[in-house]
């Protein structure tokens, strides 16, 4: 098998992971779903083989996490069905800025997790702040 193995944070791992859940849940072509299903198997495999996959404490923020990861594919099939439809309206705006909120919340939570668990590894962020006071989230029916 041809692959390469790097360094990561345990809190991209945990990410991959989830996004690879809802992959072989959500997609429908059963040859794109046993190639996510080949890729998490592995990650699964890495993951359980380390210590750090018995911790407790993380739980939480695992759920959390792919609770977010399924948030944001929901957005981004919302989007690109406004996209496909040319649909540029309020609705469009909002999703397109729920991405980034969304995103935001993932990342924290990514932080959460290298940060329970001790990684040496850490991703960083550098976008210019763009939350103003009084204003929130955009509110996804």
């Amino acid at each position: 098998m041809s692959q390469l193995l790097v360094p990561v944070s345990y809190g991209e791992l945990i990410d991959k992971i989830s996004i690879l859940e809802i992959k072989a849940q959500r997609i429908g072509d059963a040859a794109k779903r046993a190639n996510v299903q080949k890729e998490l198997d592995a990650l699964l495999a890495t993951w359980q083989a380390h210590p750090a996959s018995r911790a407790q404490s993380i739980e939480d923020l695992w759920a959390e996490l792919r609770r977010i990861n399924g948030e944001l594919w929901d957005i981004e099939d919302h989007i690109r069905d406004k996209e496909a439809a040319g649909t540029f309206d309020a609705g469009f705006i909002e999703l397109a800025r729920a991405v980034y909120f969304t995103n935001d919340v993932r990342a924290r939570l990514k932080r959460d997790l290298n940060a329970r668990l001790g990684s040496d590894l850490v991703e960083e962020k550098s976008y210019a702040n763009y939350q103003r006071e009084g204003v929130d989230a955009p509110k996804l029916a």
